[in-house]
């Protein structure tokens, strides 16, 4: 075993076998780095010789990551998100102090050597063996540049990066091959160019602009001297030599700098002493990285942005292809948020719903006819500290774009189900019995020819006793009656229903296949806030949907150039029949205008349309309406559907129930109003409904679709009953189209009027 000698240098053995290093490699400098495949070399290992002579296309422009920009429709920044925190400049836009500092302090021969300094590497090899370690290095700029692009490549793969650095004398001379070749090939300043935006200088910055940005806050082109030879110092030891932990240190070691700078004769040596006498003069950034930075609330917009961008086969055919895109960034992303809308949305929600509530809301806008997501907001804000009742979980959304579960919907469903029913032929003025109580209809048909049979006597109920039949459709969906549609459902059976919903993209937020039950009528199926709001754009383009985009267009930096990517479009089709989509406008318009949504309406210059939901229990509360330009579901509830809302506070207001005319409808009212300030208010196209059948009146009916409590039939209700007219049905605040036929109703004793209401 060999030993050092008594003096502490090395022994015989260790004295020669570094005298052969050091002539191997020195001869292979000399020689060009003419050398075949040589084993003993480590240059066979894993393949690592093949293409040896030819110069990688990444070296010559390395493929930097960058920093991904997103920006709303209106080209106003939301957010930026990173792998790596760079933006590539060009030459002339650093600080001739800045490439001048950092050739003096990492390779001051750069413009008189070659690629390999030979001086430097002898006399490198001579004092290491001297000291019996490795004291100084030998390697030039444009080699330190071979080796980071290898390790930008292995990106955050650690076995990569070890493979990248790893100390065999292969890699260090395949490192000086390729650093021959570049030289030859790009020439002095490409490379001070390319080494200077590749390089790490700490504190989460990669590159020279993102450096001077990070430290000083001003571009890399606006360094003074005593800054560039900070961020100069830097580069040997990130951590060591970081200004913001050890100011001390970095100082010390920008001096050095400074003094080297004077030594070779960029700075004169007053000048180095005058720098030398300067404060850091930090001006410290923060990283701003990712979609918790967003403005105007849109962190889950943001979120989405990534998910679609990771999931969509567009942008690569694997998802490993994808986030190779999205981690080298250079992206710039025009997406379809409008600021308007999602301020208004994120104001609407903050005025309801507290973040530190026991329940929270989601709300999400789109437009109809094409798919683009206007805006999507929460009450719980976008992060990971749950102290501060912050989520990464996109409430608006389906589970595998990072959203939830998703909630039932309920009776915001069954406009889905009439829609079903009368695009299959089924009058509008179709007439149940609609009783208070009922066993489920048994057989009921369902899709593939089969049949879903109640064999234990399941039973359903409206909300309260007082709410009975005969009704007709525009009744029974302007009063939410749930044993009217489970009764329409069992006549045009199970699979029109689940069609139609594939039809106007209403699928589970879990993925998971919908339900064959007739209790889907009762809207039991989990669905997210997006999907809800994007099937009702369907009935505003009159029966034309079309799937949701969030994405405008995208362009990407590759170096000093840049180009478009293909984005996902909006597909639209027929999901039914303009009739059905104007009938069931017309319905859905009563709703808002005198029904259980009254507390949503827009005002009488802004038609609208839409439809609560609560589900049993009370975990979830919905409003989702629209009118022809703009689409939007809003839902309350508790994420964890543990919390049922009875005897509940929310956003400072204690009620002791909530339902979709209550909590929802309002934010969804002001938050729509917001999103549509200053824009054209059109008109829905309306059609005439059938003269409803006289039936049994109602004086106890509740702003919710099953609620008890405030009379919407007339001027009193309970025992007494309501005024003439009301007990049958509210009397409509719009004007009647010709031919329509307007009922009148007699008020009753016990809330029960006889009469049809209105035609």
């Amino acid at each position: 075993m060999p030993k050092k000698r008594s003096g502490g240098g090395l022994s015989a053995t260790q004295q020669a076998a570094k005298f052969l290093g050091v002539s191997v490699l020195a001869g292979a400098v000399m020689a060009g780095i003419a050398l075949p495949a040589v084993g003993a070399l480590g240059l066979a290992a894993k393949g690592s010789v093949e293409g040896f002579d030819e110069l990688p296309a990444n070296l010559k422009q390395p493929p930097l990551s960058q920093r991904t920009t997103i920006l709303d429709s209106k080209g106003d920044q939301i957010a930026t998100v990173y792998s790596r925190d760079r933006t590539v400049v060009d030459l002339k836009e650093i600080s001739p102090y800045m490439q001048k500092a950092i050739v003096a302090i990492e390779d001051a021969r750069f413009y008189e050597h070659g690629a390999v300094d030979l001086k430097g590497v002898l006399r490198a090899l001579n004092k290491n063996a001297r000291s019996g370690g490795v004291s100084q290095g030998a390697s030039t700029l444009t080699q330190q540049l071979v080796k980071n692009v290898a390790v930008e490549e292995a990106g955050d793969d650690p076995t990569l990066v070890a493979q990248a650095t790893q100390q065999t004398l292969g890699r260090k001379i395949r490192e000086l091959k390729y650093a021959i070749q570049l030289e030859e090939e790009l020439g002095k300043k490409k490379i001070l160019e390319n080494y200077l935006n590749i390089t790490f200088f700490g504190q989460q910055a990669y590159g020279i602009e993102a450096a001077s940005r990070r430290y000083f806050s001003k571009s890399a082109k606006d360094l003074k001297v005593q800054e560039a030879a900070l961020l100069a110092g830097i580069v040997q030891s990130p951590s060591r030599y970081d200004p913001v932990n050890d100011p001390k240190e970095a100082t010390k070691r920008r001096n050095t700098v400074l003094q080297r700078m004077a030594e070779v004769g960029d700075i004169s040596r007053a000048e180095a002493d005058k720098a030398k006498e300067k404060p850091l003069g930090l001006k410290v950034s923060k990283p701003k990285n990712g979609c918790i930075t967003a403005v105007k609330g849109a962190g889950f917009f943001c979120d989405y942005v990534r998910e679609v961008f990771l999931n969509d086969p567009v942008f690569g055919k694997t998802k490993k292809a994808r986030a190779k895109i999205w981690n080298q960034g250079g992206l710039t992303i025009q997406t379809t948020m409008d600021p308007k809308a999602q301020k208004s949305v994120q104001a609407s929600i903050k005025n309801h719903v507290n973040r530190t509530d026991e329940v929270a809301t989601a709300g999400t806008i789109v437009e109809p006819g094409t798919g683009k997501i206007l805006a999507m907001g929460q009450s719980r804000p976008y992060g990971v500290d749950v102290k501060k009742n912050q989520t990464t979980i996109n409430l608006s959304v389906d589970d595998s774009m990072g959203g939830g579960a998703g909630y039932q919907p309920g009776s915001t469903f069954k406009p889905i189900v009439a829609a079903a029913a009368i695009e299959g032929g089924m009058s509008p003025g179709k007439s149940y019995s609609a009783p208070y109580k009922m066993e489920y209809p048994s057989p009921i048909s369902v899709c593939g020819g089969k049949n879903w049979v109640n064999t234990d006597g399941t039973t359903l109920t409206n909300e309260n006793e007082t709410e009975v039949g005969p009704y007709s459709m525009r009744k029974a969906t302007a009063l939410s009656v749930n044993t009217y549609f489970v009764q329409m459902i069992a006549d045009i059976g199970i699979c029109p229903v689940t069609e139609m919903a594939g039809k106007m993209g209403v699928e589970r937020a879990d993925g998971a296949k919908m339900g064959q039950n007739p209790s889907i009528a009762l809207g039991t199926q989990e669905m997210s806030p997006l999907t809800m709001a994007n099937a009702y754009a369907t009935f505003a383009s009159r029966g034309m949907y079309c799937t949701p985009i969030a994405i405008e267009s995208i362009t990407q930096r590759v170096g000093e150039k840049s180009k478009s990517l293909q984005v996902p479009k909006s597909t639209c089709s027929r999901a039914m029949s303009e009739n059905t989509a104007d009938t069931i406008n017309t319905l859905l318009k009563g709703v808002v205008e005198d029904g259980t949504g009254t507390e949503a309406g827009l005002g009488s210059g802004r038609p609208s349309a839409g439809k609560t939901g609560t589900t049993d229990g009370r975990y979830a509360a919905w409003f989702v309406g629209y009118t022809p330009n703009m689409a939007g579901a809003v839902w309350v509830g508790d994420p964890a559907h543990e919390r049922r809302m009875v005897n509940i506070s929310i956003g400072g207001v204690t009620y002791a129930k909530v339902f979709g005319g209550k909590v929802p409808g309002p934010i969804w009212r002001d938050m729509m109003s917001g999103a549509l300030a200053g824009e054209p208010a059109p008109n829905f196209t309306l059609v005439p409904l059938p003269s409803d059948n006289p039936g049994r009146g109602r004086g106890d009916r509740d702003d919710d679709d099953n609620g008890n409590g405030d009379d919407n039939n007339g001027n009193s209700g309970g025992t007494t009953g309501g005024d003439a007219g009301g007990t049958g049905f509210p009397t409509p605040s719009f004007s009647w189209p010709d031919g329509w036929i307007q009922g009148q109703g007699n008020g009753g004793n016990n809330g029960n009027g006889n009469g049809g209401g209105f035609g």
